[in-house]
């Protein structure tokens, strides 16, 4: 297992080389000057001529690239927008997402697997379409319509819940279902397939003839098994969630790196961009890494082959 994990890890340099150069090629390939946008409207060209070489934007891209990494890796990279280092930038932001993300994936791992068993063990029944129903109808609608709805129904018309901003519990409901939602439906899809495969083998049918309990058959027994590929797509969604929380985190005015992300490029803050797309491919990684790990322990298989 320590072997496998030094691997993963090693295997992340690549991966994030790789992140890096497409990210800072399609930032700089994209329309729009960042030295136009600090010098203002009344700017003459020679001060947008100046800025751009005290940025080093005028130099070969290639020497952009390396003083990005050089930057990144020792911390002097600054934000073209704030004026301060990036990390100091995406930090607080990138707490704020882990918050919404964390909270996000509960929801859904708790309801979607609460969702899947039932619908499995009540194959064909009232249960089983209704599940079958609100997954569809949690895949298929758009991020920004249904935080619209929610806003209008819990904020607007009955005044229970915040309509966005960051604070308590309260400011957090309403959002963390909205990211959840499609992961909630995938993963109550993928654990009836799964939890009716193992319902299927020899070792149920034996538990079942020996006169054990269906209730711990089922969370004793199958469950376990049928956890296994459950476990891929929770990892799987956590990552999107980072990676894809712009449009919950845009609905609701949540400070997170979606939120910035939109900032930075729309006033073309490079440093800003690459920096935050680095560390979301690291989590992403980071969390597919243990995701591997967690295998070991659900199957014993895995962990004595």
């Amino acid at each position: 297992m320590g072997r496998f994990i030094i691997r993963r890890l090693i295997m992340l340099i690549p991966v994030l080389i790789g992140v890096s150069i497409i990210s800072f090629l399609i930032l700089h390939l994209a329309p729009g000057d960042p030295a136009e946008l600090l010098a203002g409207e009344d700017a003459t060209k020679e001060d947008i001529m100046m800025i751009r070489h005290e940025l080093g934007l005028d130099k070969p891209l290639w020497i952009q690239y390396f003083m990005f990494l050089k930057g990144i890796t020792t911390g002097e990279l600054k934000s073209l927008k704030f004026s301060m280092p990036v990390m100091d930038v995406i930090k607080p932001r990138l707490f704020n997402t882990l918050e919404l993300s964390l909270a996000s994936i509960l929801i859904a791992v708790i309801i979607g697997i609460f969702a899947g068993v039932a619908s499995a063990t009540h194959r064909y029944t009232w249960i089983d379409y209704l599940s079958t129903i609100g997954a569809l109808l949690g895949v298929s609608m758009p991020v920004f319509w249904w935080g619209l709805i929610l806003i209008l129904i819990f904020s607007v018309e009955l005044g229970l819940l915040p309509s966005g901003g960051m604070g308590g519990i309260s400011h957090l409901i309403l959002p963390a279902i909205v990211l959840g939602t499609a992961s909630t439906a995938i993963i109550a899809r993928m654990t009836r397939s799964s939890m009716l495969d193992v319902l299927r083998q020899d070792y149920v049918r034996t538990a079942r003839a020996k006169g054990l309990l269906e209730k711990i058959i089922i969370y004793r027994h199958a469950l376990r098994n049928a956890l296994i590929p459950t476990v891929t797509v929770v990892g799987l969604q956590f990552g999107y969630m980072l990676a894809g929380a712009v449009l919950t985190e845009s609905v609701f005015s949540w400070p997170g790196v979606g939120r910035l992300l939109v900032e930075a490029i729309l006033f073309r803050d490079f440093p800003v961009v690459q920096s935050a797309l680095l560390i979301i491919a690291i989590m992403f990684v980071l969390v597919n890494l243990l995701v591997d790990v967690l295998y070991a322990f659900l199957d014993p298989r895995i962990r004595h082959g």
